[in-house]
């Protein structure tokens, strides 16, 4: 495993319930600015391995980006069941609840 991978994640297990942070912000914390598709897929590869909480990780608009409409709505409930609103089906209000930068770096 490469640092980067293991970086990112470290940041991803440090997201607290209830809160969520974007893949850039994810890439960009684990020093890849540009990195937010190897976010992806080391999501894709070894959330069930590394038992992260995947569901915690949305795009840069706040929306949920998993297209199969089973993944996105299992991300949704598991969301929801940490008291996090959806604005829309698979929208989230990043300002009351994405982690700010400084507080995973």
């Amino acid at each position: 495993m490469t640092p980067y991978t293991e970086r990112v994640i470290e940041i991803i297990r440090a997201i607290p319930e209830g809160k969520v942070m974007t893949y850039g912000q994810v890439a960009r914390l684990a020093g890849s600015p540009r990195g937010a598709r190897q976010v992806v897929r080391i999501l894709h590869a070894m959330s069930k391995k590394h038992k992260l909480p995947w569901h915690r990780v949305v795009n840069a608009k706040g929306e949920i980006a998993i297209a199969d409409d089973e993944g996105s709505q299992l991300q949704s409930f598991l969301l929801q069941a940490e008291g996090v609103h959806l604005l829309e089906d698979r929208l989230i209000s990043l300002d009351h609840y994405q982690v700010p930068m400084e507080e995973n770096s």
